[in-house]
């Protein structure tokens, strides 16, 4: 079908959708808008898609362990588990494969998922991050699309190359992520052997009511070590449970799993002049501006007693938020604090969070929420549901009132402005060894050459545009003419 030809993309209820690329915020930085109703049913169906495992991070791993604080970060947040040198605070942290079903390989080129669940002393506190410090995607309109092209083909239940470069040939904000995918480190040796990260941009609030921005860096203290292309598919085959049973078995034998926990922060007024947009999920803050500040140590000791009751079940959300963290105008985030508990509440029921992995285990509950399916306590009694009430003594916390954070802007959808897609893939590209880049260019002709013509030659366009080495190469390796892709 032409260009000129296509039929017109609708929501569920037939209305004609203007932006499927843009969601709605208020100016083009953010944040989200919930009046953005095409958003909100995207996301709400995306999340209904599958029973019963998740939608995607279906496979993983997990253990507990404890976060011990190893550097006074008091002047940037008034966060209780953070609020002095030497405080342990129990943590679970799930470990995952993201496109995979749950019956897929460990050792499967994918991001893996990096989910910490801090027990903190003021209630539950998840980061849930990623083992890459971008993604795909800025904006989360397109996280549906996105997925489904890296899951099966409708028609034939296979994985399809086609629809994956398809969609990223078309979508050059994903280019640093799969610059970062299809390198050594898209198939780490297990989740012990890499480092993690927050991804996202949050703000840290100090005691004084001061506000920072911070991205959370975990480097493993195991060392970064990867599979080969080649060991990683023998491996699917042989020992798809590999990372599994390397995490069970190491903790098993009395070995630990740790991690070097750093912070990047930046002044809330430098956002608005960082040479990129800070919120942006496809974009790093280069270590020379914002280096990294040492915080604290993540140590995992121990395993789960029951695989389903404790990893299966787990469920994290990037709104569990605790004093002195909050959200960022990023609009992956922004989204995300809706779909993660939409698919939780979808997946475990409304009452998920009472289940033992999930509860807090160093905090008291005090809610007025009541029923729903598979309630197992006393559902609170006889004491009042409702708020304010005279009788139970549950009131609000306003010294917890949240950071103000000044917005402005016309509510509209917004294609970025000032983003350029291929700088930072092609300064990634560029601090790769020798062998690396060899490996990264075998890992992405060895994929890219099951796609269509059309789709080979747009996809490397984009590789040559961040480093005309790199798409020359890869152009080489798949035999186009480098004349087709750098006019």
């Amino acid at each position: 079908m032409s260009e000129n030809a296509k039929k017109p993309l609708t929501t569920a209820a037939g209305i004609p959708v203007a932006d499927n690329q843009n969601s709605m915020t208020a100016g083009e930085r953010g944040p989200l808008l919930v009046q953005d109703f095409h958003l909100i049913e995207k996301l709400a169906h995306f999340n209904r898609e599958r029973i019963p495992e998740r939608v995607v991070h279906a496979k993983g791993a997990g253990a507990y362990g404890y976060f011990e604080v190893t550097h006074d970060v008091t002047q940037w947040t008034k966060a209780d588990f953070l609020s002095e040198v030497g405080k342990r605070t129990e943590i679970f942290i799930r470990f995952s494969t993201v496109g995979g079903e749950r019956g897929s390989a460990d050792t499967d080129r994918d991001p893996r998922g990096f989910a910490i669940k801090f027990y903190t002393q003021q209630g539950n506190y998840d980061i849930v991050g990623n083992n890459t410090p971008v993604f795909f995607l800025r904006d989360p309109l397109k996280f549906p699309d996105m997925v489904h092209t890296h899951k099966r083909n409708p028609a034939t239940n296979c994985k399809d190359p086609n629809a994956f470069w398809d969609f990223h040939s078309r979508t050059p904000e994903s280019l640093h992520q799969i610059t970062i995918l299809f390198s050594s480190r898209g198939t780490p040796k297990s989740y012990r052997h890499m480092h993690g990260f927050s991804s996202h941009t949050f703000k840290w609030v100090n005691a004084e009511g001061k506000g920072v921005w911070v991205k959370y860096h975990f480097k493993t203290e195991t060392g970064v070590e990867n599979w080969t292309a080649a060991d990683s598919g023998r491996l699917s085959g042989e020992d798809p449970d590999y990372a599994t049973r390397d995490l069970y078995n190491h903790i098993q034998g009395g070995g630990i799993a740790a991690w070097k926990a750093y912070v990047q922060i930046m002044p809330l007024e430098d956002a608005a002049s960082y040479r990129f947009n800070p919120f942006d999920l496809t974009k790093v803050w280069y270590y020379k501006d914002y280096p990294l500040i040492p915080i604290g140590r993540l140590v995992l000791d121990r395993n789960p007693e029951n695989y389903f009751a404790e990893v299966e079940q787990a469920a994290f959300t990037p709104a569990n938020l605790v004093p002195g963290v909050e959200p960022s105008p990023d609009k992956m985030l922004q989204a995300r604090l809706f779909a993660y508990g939409d698919a939780q509440r979808y997946r475990l029921g409304a009452n998920h969070q009472m289940l033992p992995v999930n509860r807090p285990h160093a905090a008291p509950i005090h809610s007025h929420q009541r029923d729903g399916a598979m309630r197992f306590d006393d559902n609170g009694g006889g004491t009042p549901n409702y708020e304010p009430n005279s009788y139970d003594g549950i009131g609000e916390s306003p010294e917890h009132t949240e950071h103000r954070l000044p917005l402005a802007g016309a509510a509209g959808r917004y294609a970025p402005s000032h983003d350029d897609d291929f700088e930072q893939p092609g300064a990634l590209y560029r601090v790769l060894s020798d062998e690396e880049k060899a490996r990264l260019v075998e890992n992405l002709t060895g994929h890219l050459k099951h796609a269509e013509r059309s789709i080979q030659v747009r996809q490397v366009k984009q590789f040559y545009r961040a480093d005309t080495d790199y798409g020359t190469r890869v152009a080489q390796g798949l035999g186009i003419d480098v004349a087709e892709i750098s006019a």
